[in-house]
């Protein structure tokens, strides 16, 4: 038998591990200061340390528990999803945002075995209207919300 009994649970404790490593390794060079004054390393190294007991809590349940294997049928639908984020940051300039972010759900709901192209334009468009108020109105990002040839 081998030792670890569920691969999910130790896998995803891992990466809780790794995060909080990486995030005590960044926090590690500024000043930490006290809980009343907090200095510029004490969220990073206070993050980093519950990421790391919540990945022990996973990878103690995952040598302990017995669960599923992992199995990965095939990586057409995370391809289909990463390739149109990367799609998304290539067309966000020349298209604006409103047409990159339709794109964007556009194209990664095709991933889906539960696809309906309806359901994907009605999210499409109300996600695209929340990115513009997000991220155009709400944080005052400089990018395009249409095409040059549209105009404003």
């Amino acid at each position: 038998m081998p030792p670890v009994r569920n691969p999910k649970e130790f896998g995803s404790g891992l990466l809780f591990a790794l995060f909080g490593i990486a995030a005590i390794a960044v926090g590690a060079s500024y000043p930490v200061g006290t809980a009343a004054r907090m200095g510029p390393g004490y969220f990073p190294r206070a993050l980093g340390l519950i990421l790391l007991a919540i990945g022990a809590v996973l990878i103690f349940r995952g040598l302990r528990t017995q669960g599923a294997r992992l199995s990965i049928p095939t990586l057409k639908p995370l391809a289909i999803v990463l390739g149109s984020v990367v799609l998304f940051g290539v067309a966000v300039v020349p298209l604006g945002l409103v047409l990159a972010a339709i794109l964007l759900v556009v194209t990664s709901s095709v991933a889906s075995h539960e696809h309906n192209w309806k359901e994907s334009i009605v999210a499409a468009v109300l996600l695209a209207a929340f990115v513009v108020l997000a991220f155009s109105y709400g944080l005052g990002l400089q990018l395009p919300t249409w095409p040059a040839f549209v105009g404003r």
